[in-house]
């Protein structure tokens, strides 16, 4: 396994594993277009794992100075690993690798927010030391105002 900061290159992998995560088939021009700003914002790391040349995981983090905290934050924003190559570690180490990254970054914390529907999600987090301490609220702004929650909205 080789892990490291993602490039231009593995959008359309990325694009993939983060479609098939939220089971729902996304732009992928837009996708690329927003992708493309990330990789050239320092409050951003994309960090991914390949194996013989595939990115076979995605790890997308931001870093936040945050008014509540008085400190640098990390929040994990997506985080996907190919289907075939789940509970091999290499969520883990990536989970590792972005918390080390995050203190290259100066921040004090890494949180994450995460589906109610992940279960599976909920207990690796907690594995790997994190707590639930908070809830996160949202709500639609345009197109439909559907309050149920499943995977794809």
């Amino acid at each position: 396994m080789n892990y490291r900061k993602g490039n231009l290159d593995d959008c359309k992998a990325i694009h993939s594993l983060i479609c098939n995560m939220e089971n729902k088939e996304f732009s992928y021009d837009r996708f690329y277009a927003i992708y493309q700003d990330q990789l050239s914002d320092c409050h951003y790391y994309c960090l991914v794992c390949e194996q013989d040349g595939a990115v076979i995981g995605v790890l997308n983090i931001r870093f936040e100075a945050q008014l509540h905290h008085i400190e640098q934050i990390a929040e994990i924003l997506e985080f996907a690993v190919a289907d075939t190559y789940r509970n091999k570690g290499i969520g883990k180490e990536m989970f590792s690798q972005s918390c080390q990254i995050a203190k290259n970054n100066g921040c004090s914390q890494i949180e994450v927010a995460c589906n109610q529907l992940r279960e599976n999600t909920h207990h690796f987090y907690t594995r790997e030391g994190m707590n639930n301490f908070h809830f996160k609220f949202s709500k639609r702004l345009f197109k439909d105002s559907t309050q149920q929650n499943s995977i794809g909205k």
